[in-house]
């Protein structure tokens, strides 16, 4: 896993330059996510979000269906998507823990998200609804979807 420098985040010039990828990845998560329940792609998506314990990095945001979910990484299982989460903030930080919610809020509501911690998608170097939808835009949705529900089902199928 990329481990994105605080100073970084810090700075809307360098923030703003990292390539797409690692700026929604680390930083920009929920705004991805806005976009994409704001025009979805595909049905019967919700957001979700990952609250670390107090005093804990790695927070993040994403959209699911309750099997697959998208993010920076494209489409995986949902399950995955959470174990590797996990995984990854546990052994940088001894005793991490989070709980996950289903997402109340507008994603794109700067008010909303400065409530919670979050910038809004104008408090960027730029505006990144457009970055965002570019991005989402990028992909071949409903090829990506049906490999994740492919993956899983043949991890049923190995399993079973």
């Amino acid at each position: 896993m990329y481990v994105l420098d605080q100073t970084i985040k810090a700075d809307p010039h360098r923030q703003w330059s990292l390539p797409d990828r690692i700026f929604f990845g680390y930083g920009a998560c929920h705004i991805l996510a806005g976009v994409f329940l704001n025009q979805p792609p595909l049905p019967g998506f919700y957001a979700e979000r990952v609250i670390p314990a107090e005093g804990f990095l790695g927070s993040h945001v994403y959209v699911t269906d309750g099997v697959i979910a998208f993010d920076y990484h494209g489409y995986s299982r949902r399950d995955r998507l959470l174990q590797h989460h996990k995984r990854v903030w546990a052994s940088q930080y001894h005793g991490w823990l989070c709980t996950i919610e289903m997402v109340d809020f507008d994603l794109l509501s700067t008010s909303d998200l400065n409530k919670r911690r979050m910038r809004g998608p104008d408090q960027y170097l730029r505006d990144a609804i457009p970055r965002a939808r570019r991005f989402i835009e990028q992909r071949d949705h409903a090829s990506a979807a049906a490999k994740a529900l492919a993956i899983k089902a043949l991890a049923i199928e190995a399993a079973g």
